[in-house]
């Protein structure tokens, strides 16, 4: 996995965030029994565990699992958010994050397939926003492709039947590559709330 860029893609999510009004918070997400704030809360806890993985500074945000608890926002999400955004892209920035071993989510894993996993995380938990919220969504170039190739390959392999997210939903190979990183991740990319 070559380096990249996470800056414009956290740059998107967090204008997805602000512009998400209190009364949306409750609105269905593309992802299965998680409300928009909840949503907005595991992409608060991934930023964070994924910013200390690129530091390589490992301990409870970095061996917490994803799916341990349902996820949430707290009174300052609209602060916090943000910010853990930007650490987020600041620490993957570093030459030394995409090298070596790390952890996150309770994995242990090269630094590199740690940095495709969290522009997936970007470019899918961005469209799920989107979505959700009614808004327009066009993620960064090169998150997008990093995303597509994570989870091209990740489908690919032998042992695993299905995407991470769940079984690939199948789309025409001429759709836009968008359309075919979100089918590939085991959502509808016809999905609507």
């Amino acid at each position: 996995m070559t380096m990249v860029d996470l800056g414009p893609q956290t740059r998107i999510v967090a204008r997805l965030a602000e512009a998400v009004a209190d009364e949306r918070l409750t609105a269905a997400t593309p992802c299965p029994d998680l409300a928009v704030r909840n949503l907005l809360g595991h992409i608060l806890h991934l930023s964070v565990a994924f910013r200390d993985a690129a530091r390589k500074d490992l301990g409870a945000t970095t061996d917490t699992r994803p799916n341990a608890t349902v996820p949430d926002i707290g009174p300052g999400w609209r602060e916090d958010l943000p910010k853990a955004l930007d650490e987020l892209a600041d620490a993957w920035r570093d030459p030394d994050a995409w090298t070596g071993a790390t952890r996150a989510g309770g994995v242990d894993l090269p630094g590199a397939v740690a940095g495709a996993v969290v522009a997936d995380e970007l470019v899918v938990h961005g469209w799920d926003l989107a979505r959700a919220t009614g808004q327009p969504y066009d993620p960064d170039p090169g998150a997008l492709e990093a995303a597509h190739s994570f989870l091209a390959a990740a489908a690919t392999e032998p042992s695993r039947a299905d995407a991470p997210f769940g079984p690939v939903v199948p789309v025409p190979p001429t759709a836009p590559l968008l359309t075919r990183t979100i089918g590939l991740s085991g959502r509808d990319p016809n999905w609507r709330p």
